[in-house]
């Protein structure tokens, strides 16, 4: 009965809109037509969003299922895949009319064009997900929990109506290059298989120890290392892989691996590399070739007979005589530090230099640096020994108890403070040096020279080290002089106050939306940005448009504003004002209550809008922007005729604004320009009856017109 019912309403308006105006019937069929040519097809996974207004069931969007059908309320299911939304709009709308009675405003809108896929394999959730139209392989293995732990991602597949395309995923992951990753359809399936490095039986994947052990699996041309290494294992060869970088696949040597004679074996012959020679010469010639199944060994260090090329030996009075590497930039000092320097009862005046041609130097150290001058360091290259003996009374007092007008104290953090002998020859590097040098803690920046009770400079290592120009020099030190290293306050929660926490004469501060506020220290080199960086940089509710400087230095108090976020937009370094050491730097919220805002900040919108009212506005927003602000036009608004109300300081202007046809031909060029506090004002549907009328006869036209032409 209901389908008669139906039939005689189709009928019955196709006769009336002939008799009515054939023409308009013949016009309708042809746009209608033409309409059809650019619409894309309905397809599983998609969303349709069904206007019919006061029903709740309609509220939200209905998804095409893998049948390609829609569940409706009082109808079921109907199969809408593979039509045009024209068509599908025009079948439901006949379906609807039996049911509900207000369809004078019923549309029919794609809200998404989502693919449907279904994920299998070594996934945590395989599941059957929804991506958009342009959705990739990535968001689709994201949907479904993302990859277990063993997943194999260089063979992964699509497999698609019987075809299977295999594909690279972590090459993908490596380079970043979307084209390896195969397009996606609607009804895919897309499989993640496990290693071959996991075995048949399930147990808990410890990804750490696997890939410790080596990432080769099965593969026959992996580079094999073993021996004194964090890690050791079978590794998959990389073309033109260095042996620094296979040893680095291992995460090293160890503490007791013997780096001057490491074995490297391929095509059964065995090649000594030493690791040592070539990183104190940086020299790629003596890098051995690493081919696929290659194989390293690093032998553990024994108590051998050391016969390198490049060994000193030193004997007698040090702390710790031994053989030691050298190269042409070490000297005779160097390797006397390396070997803990004379003891106590060393006969520095008597250090004897043996060539392996059998000369004999004589070093006079005590006299060295007392600074005499026809004294000079002797050369020392491989093969020699340096020979430091006892001396002949032990009661002798070390050379290192010298009397004060001969000695400089050095207090504080460093990690050997004391009084050290002192020589003109000398300067504060050497003293800082044979102290140890600083601590973890010591402040660098600020080391005071004190002489006869009064400080006479103080000096910035930092500084000196980075200067480039050679015009920072190093400070005057004297016998007498003491030498002061400060420590840098401790903070338990973080390290970060070891270098920003000052006194407040060098402080800046900076409060408000930052992730760190505080006080900072701060000189004339420092910028702006630097204080912001070292404060965590702004939160993302700070307002980067009003951030506030008080200069608190001057001789009269004052305030400058900043606007950080036109510095991003322009890179213009002049928006930033000069701060000095004692200024404060403020970064507001932002403000949400913009009804406390002036005028000259807001806009105002009313009429027929969701939500009307005063909003915030700034030069970087448009119309469009604030419209939807205020969550858009209400159903009964008249979207062609927004007007605009511009108020400026001589005149006020109206322009107008019509939104429906802007949706149609999107042009930026044609959206009225929108300033702080202009006024929008969007009328209402008034002569709805008419309207809805007309609407009502047109939408039976169009249908009947559709269905003659299908």
């Amino acid at each position: 009965m209901r389908q008669f019912i139906l039939l005689l309403c189709f009928f019955m308006s196709v006769a009336n809109a002939q008799v009515v105006n054939p023409d308009v019937a013949s016009s309708e069929v042809k746009a209608l037509e033409k309409a059809s040519e650019n619409e894309q097809v309905i397809s599983v996974g998609n969303k349709v969003f069904l206007h019919i207004p006061g029903e709740e069931g309609f509220d939200k969007p209905f998804k095409v299922d893998e049948k390609g059908e829609i569940n409706l309320p009082e109808i079921g299911k109907i199969k809408i895949s593979g039509k045009i939304p024209s068509r599908v709009e025009a079948e439901l709308k006949l379906r609807l009319a039996g049911i509900y009675r207000e369809l004078s405003r019923f549309y029919l809108e794609v809200r998404s064009r989502e693919l449907l896929v279904t994920v299998l394999g070594y996934v945590n959730e395989p599941s059957q997900v929804s991506v958009p139209e342009n959705g990739n392989i990535q968001m689709v293995i994201n949907l479904a929990g993302g990859l277990k732990q063993g997943a194999q991602m260089d063979r992964m597949q699509i497999r698609r109506s019987g075809e299977m395309i295999e594909f690279n995923y972590k090459e993908y992951l490596d380079t970043g290059n979307t084209e390896l990753l195969p397009q996606i359809q609607t009804g895919d399936t897309v499989f993640v298989p496990v290693s071959p490095l996991i075995g048949n039986v399930q147990i808990d994947f410890d990804a750490r120890t696997l890939a410790e052990s080596g990432d080769a699996g099965e593969n026959n041309e992996a580079v094999t290392l073993f021996g004194e290494l964090h890690h050791p294992g079978s590794f998959s060869y990389k073309k033109d892989m260095t042996i620094i970088e296979a040893l680095m696949r291992a995460a090293g040597v160890t503490r007791y691996a013997d780096v001057t004679k490491i074995r490297v074996i391929q095509n059964d012959t065995p090649v000594i590399f030493n690791l040592k020679a070539y990183l104190d010469s940086g020299n790629n010639k003596l890098l051995p070739a690493i081919s696929p199944g290659t194989t390293i060994y690093v032998p553990i260090m024994v108590d051998d007979v050391n016969t390198t090329e490049s060994t000193v030996y030193i004997m007698g009075e040090v702390k710790q005589p031994g053989g030691y590497e050298t190269n042409n930039k070490v000297t005779f000092l160097d390797i006397l530090a390396n070997a803990g320097g004379p003891t106590r009862w060393a006969e520095t005046r008597h250090i004897t230099v043996l060539r392996p041609s059998g000369e004999r130097v004589l070093f006079d150290l005590l006299a060295y640096t007392e600074g005499f001058k026809d004294i000079s360091i002797p050369d020392v290259g491989p093969g020699d020994v340096i020979f430091i003996p006892e001396k002949t009374d032990i009661n002798e007092k070390s050379w290192l108890k010298v009397p004060p007008k001969r000695a400089v104290k050095i207090i504080g953090a460093v990690h050997k403070p004391g009084r050290y002998e002192w020589s003109d020859e000398m300067d504060f590097t050497d003293l800082f040096s044979h102290a140890g040098g600083p601590t973890k803690g010591g402040n660098v920046n600020d080391i005071k020279i004190i002489r006869d009770g009064q400080i006479t400079r103080t000096f910035s290592f930092d500084k000196y080290a980075n200067d480039k120009t050679n015009k920072y020099q190093l400070p005057e030190i004297q016998a007498g002089d003491t030498v002061i290293i400060e420590e840098l306050p401790h903070d338990p929660r973080d390290n970060k106050s070891q270098w920003v926490r000052q006194s407040a004469e060098s402080s800046i501060y900076i409060m408000g939306q930052v992730g760190a506020p505080g006080r900072y220290g701060f000189n004339n080199a420092l910028h702006f940005l630097d204080i912001l960086a070292a404060a965590d940089g702004t939160t993302d509710k700070a307002d980067l448009r009003n951030i506030r400087i008080t200069h608190r230095n001057g001789k009269h108090a004052k305030v400058s504003k900043l606007n950080l976020a036109l510095y991003f937009e322009t890179g213009d370094e002049t928006l930033f004002p000069k701060v000095v050491a004692g200024d404060t730097i403020y970064v507001p919220e932002k403000n949400k209550d913009w009804l406390s805002k002036p005028k000259e900040s807001v806009v105002r919108i009313m009429g027929a809008i969701e939500k009307p009212g005063r909003y915030n506005f700034d030069d970087s927003m448009t119309l469009l922007d604030i419209l939807a602000e205020a969550g858009g036009p209400s159903h009964d608004a008249l979207i062609e005729n927004i007007v605009v109300i511009n108020h400026s300081c001589c005149k006020e202007q109206a322009r107008r604004f019509d939104l429906e046809k802007f949706i149609k031909n999107p042009n930026s060029a044609k959206i009225p320009v929108l300033r702080a506090g202009d006024t929008v004002y969007i009328a209402n549907d008034k002569d709805s009856v008419t309207k809805n009328a007309k609407e009502s006869f047109l939408d039976i036209l169009t249908i009947a017109a559709l269905v003659i032409g299908l």
